[in-house]
């Protein structure tokens, strides 16, 4: 931190602008209450500001000891210990009655007009953020002690070039946060935007016009149904293909163009599309820590099915001496990989080239004949809210986040003729692309505007954002009438 300050400018310190820099109180939770004072944490002070609205309560004795920490208009709060230690925020207005815990530094500027500039240079990566993350000490919890808090140095500037700095920085800052507010927002449209891709691509909406253009396109029941003749003598895994009892299952064929099929999973397996629906291996055979090690066949659980795609290279590896003893649960590039257990409904490709990898009991595999049902399509129809909604079903019957292979089988799946699969691909994947291009975008933007709030606090306290006015009456002199102020107190 440079020692050099613009004219008019002088070093102080928090002790030399505060009437009293203090942390809270221990030993409160005996007084938690469902109504009283507020009682801040440094968990209730995020993004340099504090949410008072959640902190505890606690019902107060008369005389307990720790009513001097009482958060008044103008105090500053520093967290002193926690994840979140030398984050500050700043008390604008008058607010109910509240108090800080041990974890929170109190400081009580000697004027209260000095607040919002101390509070800013708290927060400049040249100033107040830099030292406090010097400071801190401590593995793992981090903490900073009250005499650490009291001798962080401020540039302190003359008052009026104070005023002028805070109103430019609130400005700025003001429009920052609008930026920060209005980018947020486009995750949320983002998502929207896939599942109405999805709804209308499983619905047919999003190819009706292919199907006007492509009148003599046979429907997909003829295909399947001489697909199943073609295959008739083709061992079905048909192991777990008993109807479930007890289901009220949801039905979209009436959704669906009249060229599509509306056919069950387990009706798929008989008619050969998909050659097998399977999960990991339960009971004895399921594997145990001791059989992980550092080689062997991947091992893919929910926990590695993430944002559509499986992260193969971070999954365990399960000793190939284990593996031999499976019977089940060995997925193939091509397959759709759907998690069905704990977090149920993320749904994956295993892509062209991948190894073959073991599945655990949460994860589902369907293997797929691509001469009438393509993989990429029905990770699509997993993906859309006409299977999820299946899912939601069943889990809301049995009260459980799980859907067992059993189960799956009796879901419906919309099947179109091949070569519409085919355009509802491309025009999916397309439309996808295009969003995935968008969240980069969006990820560079908010880079970028996460940068600004820090330069523009650097440039403010290097005395570069405002015009100096040289009829500024020098902070030496107003720093030195808070010490005759403090002085007089004392006495």
């Amino acid at each position: 931190m440079s020692e050099k300050l613009p004219q008019g400018w002088t070093w102080s310190s928090i002790a030399e602008l505060s009437r009293m820099v203090t942390s809270g109180s221990r030993d409160w939770s005996q007084y938690y209450s469902d109504s009283g004072a507020y009682f801040v944490r440094s968990a209730e002070i995020n993004d340099y500001n504090f949410r008072l609205s959640e902190a505890i309560r606690v019902a107060l004795p008369e005389n307990v000891e720790g009513k001097r920490t009482l958060i008044e208009k103008g105090d500053i709060l520093v967290t002193v210990t926690g994840a979140n230690v030398g984050k500050c925020a700043k008390v604008d207005a008058d607010i109910p009655e509240a108090y800080v815990s041990q974890s929170v530094a109190l400081a009580k500027l000697s004027n209260s007009e000095l607040t919002p500039f101390v509070y800013y240079a708290l927060r400049a990566p040249n100033v107040g953020a830099r030292q406090l993350a010097e400071m801190a000490y401590g593995v793992g919890r981090p903490v900073l002690s009250l005499p650490q808090i009291r001798n962080v140095r401020i540039p302190l500037a003359p008052l009026g070039e104070q005023r002028r700095i805070v109103a430019k920085l609130e400005t700025l800052l003001g429009k920052v946060d609008a930026s920060q507010q209005r980018l947020a927002k486009i995750p949320v449209l983002l998502k929207r935007f896939r599942q109405s891709v999805l709804a209308a691509a499983c619905s047919g909406r999003l190819t009706a016009d292919w199907r006007e253009e492509n009148p003599s396109v046979g429907p997909a029941s003829e295909t399947l149904e001489a697909h199943a003749q073609r295959t008739a003598g083709r061992e079905r895994n048909t192991r777990r293909m008993k109807p479930a009892k007890g289901l009220t299952l949801l039905d979209y064929s009436d959704e669906i163009p009249p060229t599509w099929a509306w056919l069950k999973v387990r009706e798929l397996v008989e008619r050969g599309a998909i050659f097998d629906v399977q999960d990991g291996n339960h009971g004895e055979l399921y594997p145990r820590a001791e059989d992980f090690g550092d080689a062997g066949v991947r091992y893919i659980s929910a926990e590695q099915v993430i944002n559509d795609r499986v992260q193969i290279d971070s999954a365990p590896l399960l000793k190939h001496e284990k593996a031999r003893q499976l019977r089940i649960g060995f997925a193939k590039a091509n397959d759709v990989i759907l998690t069905h257990n704990a977090t149920v409904g993320r749904v994956a490709l295993l892509p062209p080239g991948s190894p073959d990898v073991v599945l655990s009991t949460s994860t589902t595999y369907y293997r797929v004949d691509e001469a009438v049902l393509l993989a990429r399509y029905l990770a699509t129809f997993l993906r859309s809210h006409f299977f999820q909604s299946q899912l939601g079903a069943v889990m809301e019957q049995t009260t459980r986040n799980q859907v067992s292979v059993t189960k799956q089988v009796e879901f419906g799946v919309a099947i179109p003729p091949l070569p519409e699969q085919q355009e509802i691909v491309r025009r999916v994947e397309g439309l996808f692309a295009l969003a995935d291009q968008l969240e980069e975008r969006l990820e560079k933007a908010r880079s970028r505007v996460s940068g600004i709030t820090p330069s523009l606090l650097a440039r403010a306290f290097a005395g570069q954002l405002v015009p100096q006015d040289p009829t500024d009456e020098p902070a030496s002199e107003l720093l030195e009438r808070i010490r005759v102020g403090a002085k007089s107190n004392h006495e």
